[in-house]
């Protein structure tokens, strides 16, 4: 990169930059360009030298130049917070879960967390008796990696007053209760965590994140604003508890908290169901062994309705929360019946009749497929008998959907070139490819990735935000392995260099 130019400064060009990305329409080919900049808008792309370089300039070297990336699902205190907390991604058992805790460190507030477990796969069970014998009297909590559930000793449940059985487990709505507590770190060390997880983020090419925290986010990002924060955009949600407060605050989708509008109002997120890995997502077949277990509704469909009516009604996108193919049918009927725009989140597990529901009734699939590959031998296992297609990207695409690549942080790593390489490669670590027949093309990937999604694609043109990253490696070709290991040499927002390799 050029010698002079530091993060924080705003570029006028981006010098000898190839272009790649999907719906392209410019002439150029694989010939170098350069995209000049001003008041944080590309004005015009011209081959290599062609108009003067006035200004900051950043040499491209070559590399190619697209779109800023987006994740549009992320917890981001709880995914901040993950740098603080135990690793459990491998343990094997509950009892090496355990023993993984035995020696945590105590954190502020005189507990242990852990994060990241998957017990689906467990050959034993999870007991109050068995984590008391490995914990004693520290308060310690362990976090599934899909959040729905916790798993906790008798201290920390008798610090949280939360009713329980023999197992010590609290699976959805307590989960994220306890979850909550959590969370609410103090404000400064927790906006420090986030502002490093998000120039983290921004080191991968990220511009933007959908934060979907299960707090008062308006609050929260007001005061990292009032601080200084301006790394990523930032549209923040709000859930079904907090809708009278986002209503009565005159808060639609959409709305800035900053003359900049770095930071905007987004979505009702509803959550209707529970999840794969808690054996708790809502389906129209029952769980293996376990013949009355369809999951759970933890939204009567009429209720979901009238969510849907009242956000609508005061200008506010819904993201609906549907993993199983029962979830997905009815959220589905409830943006069909009320005529709310917006997402449903996951959506794993769809019914072969629903699949072109989603483009017909132009609600989008905001879908993070590292899922796919973190659930494979769980979905192999516990959805076997669906009948219902599980993951499907490329029936979606197929089928006209508008697709919306996210990670769901703290679920899966906030890394945009490992989403897109689970995407259209459908594996990892070298393991044959898992349901290939539902990967999508690289373009795809690239365009879903980014602010729109594949509704607008990631080609550049003047007029467009210069919300830009320059990457060693056209992701367009690019292998699976070369795809997880893309660097990102300098990621801009308005011009304004975010990170700068």
């Amino acid at each position: 990169m050029t010698a002079g130019v530091t993060v924080g400064e705003t570029v006028d060009v981006i010098a000898d930059a190839r272009l790649t990305g999907s719906e392209r329409l410019d002439p150029f080919g694989a010939d170098p360009v350069d995209i000049h900049v001003r008041d944080g808008v590309i004005v015009d792309i011209a081959p290599a030298r062609a108009l003067p370089r006035r200004g900051r300039v950043i040499d491209a070297g070559g590399g190619w130049v697209t779109r800023g990336l987006w994740d549009h699902h992320v917890h981001t205190v709880q995914w901040a917070l993950v740098a603080q907390r135990v690793p459990l991604g491998a343990a094997t058992s509950a009892a090496h879960a355990a023993a993984l805790m035995a020696d945590a460190p105590i954190l502020a507030g005189g507990r242990r967390v852990g994060t990241g477990f998957r017990d689906a796969l467990w050959p034993d069970a999870m007991t109050l008796e068995l984590l008391d014998a490995r914990s004693g009297d520290v308060p310690t909590y362990l976090i599934n990696a899909d959040v729905h559930s916790v798993w906790l000793n008798s201290a920390a449940l008798r610090r949280e007053g939360l009713p329980h059985d023999e197992t010590g487990v609290l699976r959805e709505e307590l989960a994220f209760e306890v979850s909550r507590r959590l969370n609410a770190a103090d404000p400064a060390v927790g906006d420090r965590l986030v502002a490093e997880a998000l120039a983290e983020a921004a080191r991968r090419g990220v511009v933007g994140v959908v934060d979907l925290d299960m707090a008062w986010n308006a609050e929260a990002w007001a005061r990292r604003l009032a601080a200084g924060f301006d790394t990523t955009r930032i549209s923040f949600g709000v859930y079904p508890a907090l809708l009278d407060r986002a209503i009565g605050e005159g808060l639609a989708t959409g709305d800035a908290l900053d003359p900049a509008g770095l930071v905007r109002m987004g979505p009702l997120k509803v959550i209707t169901d529970g999840s794969l890995g808690t054996r708790t997502a809502a389906c129209s077949h029952s769980y293996p062994g376990d013949p009355h277990n369809h999951g759970v509704l933890t939204v009567p469909p009429a209720q979901l309705q009238d969510l849907l009516v009242r956000a609508t009604g005061s200008g506010l996108d819904v993201a609906v929360h549907a993993i199983g193919d029962l979830a997905n049918t009815h959220a589905l009927d409830a943006f069909a019946a009320t005529g709310a725009r917006g997402t449903i989140e996951h959506a794993q597990l769809v019914a072969h009749a629903d699949i072109a529901r989603f483009a017909r009734l132009g609600v989008a699939a905001s879908v993070q497929p590292e899922h796919a590959i973190d659930d494979r031998d769980m979905t192999d296992s516990i959805w076997g008998d669906q009948t219902a297609i599980a993951y499907p990207l490329r029936s979606l695409a197929d089928a006209g959907a508008t697709l919306l690549f996210g990670s769901d942080a703290p679920v899966a790593p906030l890394d945009p070139w490992a989403t897109m390489a689970a995407a259209v490669h459908r594996t990892r670590d070298g393991r044959p490819a898992w349901r290939p027949e539902e990967g999508v093309d690289a373009a795809t990937a690239l365009a879903a990735s980014s602010a729109g999604g594949t509704a607008t694609g990631n080609a550049l043109e003047p007029g467009l935000a210069a919300d830009l990253i320059i990457v060693d490696t056209d992701p367009l070709i690019a292998g699976e392995q070369d795809l997880r290991a893309t660097e990102v040499a300098a990621t801009l927002l308005e011009g304004r260099l975010t990170h700068l390799a």
